[in-house]
């Protein structure tokens, strides 16, 4: 039986505050990258004497190290629940790459219809940008939509290629119906893409999508691997998306006999300590099991959004706090930047969140209800180069080594920030990023470090 929090590489170390003291480092960032799972770091070491190059190499590493990337193919489409399905695994770097190469492979047309919602990352809504028309679905004023509005939109004419939606938001941690809403897109005949980054690592992946992408980096596994799953047929005809070595059968200079799926799409030396890596993440979690994940994430993003609304000043955007999301909290605090906020966070407090828009901006203006010349506004400024109000929020995400004294640790540094406690150190914000970092005795703290040399003199000083 799995006891939770469950360890990850790194967890308790001891990381410089400006108060001078060091203090046990709070990772609530998950949902950008999570740590390692030491089952994935002792089966990487134990892998690396024997790495070798893949495929079509005799020697015994070579063999071995084909053997195990292969088997990490096999897992990912076990994990995804495609048993019995003529579906390939195609292994890249991560969700970004999967979708753009995904968006290649289907040989649309500009008038191609592809319907997505506002509510996705940007890895699912710029790639669609270049090879077809896109049409939205809509979200309402807490962030969500139902299988009702996706239909209205799937039922507009022209007829949709594909409908591409993510599993669960980056930003609020909702889940959308995401089984009745591929059911509802197959029963009109159009094939569905999911974004699974946030989900892969929470909840099962929906097997009935057609085409599915995630991350390693997010699930415990950040050794640059990725997985694009689809029909093999889909990979089967026209150009690869990258060409190169181990994408052909046989080059000559004026033609090419291209490779069967999926290693015609995999261009170059594969990332196979990467899959390594990615196989045992699958095993660790499977081993786990989903209901216990479940229960813990649920668990702690209760305790961390009631601990946030109950501080005054604090707002929490998205659904309901009572609406099942993944453990994510998304909340700004009245009268301060989202910046400083999370910078206060971590230079006081050991505590690392993130800020800004996270790479979803459409969802995020429409969250914070911001009006049309507003956002025109903030356009113009960024144009110019100045990120100072920049809007945004702060994010905390947990995971499976998130305890209960994390979230607390967590709720009293935004307490007091937001109950006016005084800033130890100035604060100076760079216009250039919107970043905020701290100086103690006219110099940068941490200044070797990327978060101190990010604000330069030509910063804007805030003080508290």
């Amino acid at each position: 039986m799995t006891t939770f929090p469950v360890p990850l590489v790194g967890d308790g170390m001891l990381v410089p505050c400006v108060d001078g003291h060091e203090r046990p480092y709070v990772a609530l960032d998950t949902a950008a990258s999570t740590g390692v799972l030491e089952p994935v770091l002792r089966r990487v070491r134990e892998f690396l004497p024997a790495y070798s190059a893949v495929h079509r190499g005799s020697g015994y590493k070579s063999q071995h190290s084909t053997d195990a990337y292969e088997n990490a193919r096999r897992a990912a489409l076990l994990f995804a629940g495609r048993e019995g399905r003529d579906d390939v695994a195609v292994i890249c770097r991560n969700t970004t790459e999967a979708l753009n190469h995904l968006a290649h492979s289907l040989r649309l047309r500009p008038d191609d219809v592809v319907v997505t919602s506002v509510v996705e990352h940007h890895s699912n809504l710029l790639p669609w940008s270049r090879v077809a028309t896109r049409r939205y679905v809509e979200c309402r004023p807490d962030g969500t939509f139902t299988t009702a509005d996706v239909v209205a939109q799937l039922d507009r004419s022209p007829r949709p290629r594909l409908l591409t939606i993510t599993g669960a938001s980056n930003i609020t941690g909702w889940l959308p119906p995401i089984d009745e809403i591929i059911d509802a897109a197959h029963s009109r005949g159009i094939p569905v893409s999911v974004d699974a980054a946030q989900l892969a690592p929470h909840h099962p992946l929906p097997p009935k999508a057609d085409f599915i992408a995630w991350s390693g980096h997010k699930m415990y596994a950040p050794f640059g691997a990725g997985v694009l799953i689809g029909p093999r047929e889909t990979f089967a005809d026209g150009d690869p998306f990258l060409v190169g070595g181990g994408t052909v059968n046989l080059v000559e200079l004026d033609g090419v006999v291209w490779n069967e799926p999926p290693d015609r799409e995999e261009a170059g030396s594969p990332n196979v300590v990467g899959a390594v890596a990615l196989h045992a993440a699958i095993d660790t979690l499977t081993e786990i099991g989903w209901p216990a994940i479940i229960a813990h994430d649920r668990h702690i993003g209760q305790l961390l959004r009631d601990g946030l609304a109950n501080i005054p000043g604090v707002r929490i955007l998205g659904p309901d706090l009572h609406t099942d999301t993944l453990p994510v909290a998304t909340f700004t605090v009245q009268g301060f930047s989202h910046g400083l906020v999370a910078a206060r966070l971590s230079a006081e407090n050991g505590i690392g969140v993130r800020h800004g828009c996270f790479c979803a901006h459409p969802y995020m203006m429409r969250l914070l209800g911001l009006a049309e010349d507003e956002v025109v506004d903030f356009r113009n400024e960024m144009r110019r180069g100045d990120r100072t109000r920049m809007p945004g929020a702060v994010r905390a995400s947990a995971g499976i080594n998130t305890s209960e004294a994390d979230v607390s640790r967590l709720v009293s540094a935004v307490s007091r920030i937001a109950g006016g406690s005084e800033a130890p150190v100035t604060y100076i914000q760079d216009p250039r990023s919107g970043d905020f970092a701290p100086y103690r005795d006219s110099a940068p703290w941490l200044a070797d470090s990327p978060a101190g040399s990010c604000a330069g003199p030509v910063g804007t000083l805030a003080r508290l």
